[in-house]
């Protein structure tokens, strides 16, 4: 028995990300119809809305067979039946589906409509162009919130109450801050070392900021990957060993800058540059392995890769840049 465009709405579990809440109701055509026969049917129903562009052939069953568009229905004989007019979809979504999925269905294979089939293959509805637009730009949106440390917001900036900004903000503020606090631990456990060459606190900075960058660099190219589907848990060891040579090629030029610079501009003596620019060279490889790595776990957890973004990188890469910036000084200088 088919289900009315309601009942199958009711019936599917339905989030705010499932296909089921943007998919729409389609002209629906029967396989034995004439051409003439479906111009007349729209004439008397009309199109499903301006921004379709095809119509759904079912068979009694509500099986979905293929899908016509107005343009073949203008441009073939009256007497041909829609069997032998229509076309097979390339892809299909599901009610329950990601709506994610169905833009980025709709991307890759570069359609106007995608039609939504439940497990028996019954046609559901139909997911438009302008629908996959939006999710595409409310995904974005809410990855760039995500990525800065923000809960994300439906509502426009200059519409959002000012308390609704800062809910969105302090929850991550907070636990940032108390993640910093791990860092600051790891500088009181090695005062000591500190005290005893004053000159490597000047340099913390510059090893935390330049490890935090690069760390990003790498996470929001790999986010952007997933996002796109280019990149999935299994392209997890390729993007491990890119990013490792890419990480050891910027690890090179940094440290060997950063050398040169210490011993013509700081005055420092060699072993201090040394220690620092060795520092600086494992940040930078490390990071960008952190980088590539958290958002792919992320992704693998069922959790948003853009939670794993800039600031808990950052966090991360600031703990690791201080633990091998100490461990190397008192090895290297004695301390």
């Amino acid at each position: 028995m088919k289900k009315t465009f309601d009942e199958i709405c009711e019936n599917t579990p339905v989030t705010e990300d499932t296909v089921a809440v943007i998919m729409r109701q389609p002209v629906v055509l029967p396989p034995s119809f004439r051409v003439n026969e479906a111009i007349e049917r729209l004439r008397q129903v009309g199109p499903a809305g301006a921004e379709m562009n095809h119509c759904c052939v079912v068979d009694g069953d509500g099986v979905l067979l293929g899908l016509v568009s107005l343009r073949a229905l203008l441009l073939t004989r009256g007497n041909a039946r829609l069997e032998a007019v229509m076309d097979h979809p390339f892809a299909t979504v599901r009610p329950e589906d990601d709506r994610e999925l169905a833009a980025q269905l709709m991307e890759e294979y570069d359609l106007l409509e995608l039609p939504v089939v439940d497990g028996d293959n019954r046609l559901e509805g139909m997911v438009t162009a302008d629908d996959a637009m939006t999710v595409l730009q409310q995904e974005s949106t809410e990855d760039m919130e995500m990525m800065a440390a923000m809960t994300p917001s439906e509502a426009p900036y200059l519409e959002s109450p000012v308390v609704r900004v800062f809910l969105s903000r302090i929850p991550w503020l907070l636990l940032l801050m108390i993640s910093a606090a791990f860092t600051g631990g790891i500088i009181a456990h090695f005062e000591d070392a500190l005290a005893a060459q004053v000159a490597l606190t000047a340099f913390i900075p510059m090893l935390m900021d330049t490890g935090g960058n690069c760390g990003s660099q790498s996470s929001v190219t790999v986010i952007r990957g997933l996002s796109l589907g280019e990149l999935s848990f299994s392209s997890w060891p390729r993007v491990l060993w890119k990013e490792l040579r890419t990480g050891a090629l910027c690890a090179s030029v940094l440290a060997a800058v950063n050398y040169l610079r210490l011993l013509v501009f700081s005055g420092v003596g060699q072993g201090v540059a040394v220690t620092v620019s060795l520092t600086l060279a494992v940040t930078v490889v490390l990071a960008d392995l952190i980088g590539c790595s958290l958002p792919i776990l992320a992704r693998r957890l069922g959790f948003d890769p853009a939670v794993m973004a800039s600031p808990f990188i950052t966090t991360l890469v600031d703990a690791v840049s201080l633990l091998t910036y100490f461990r190397l000084a008192s090895w290297l200088l004695g301390l």
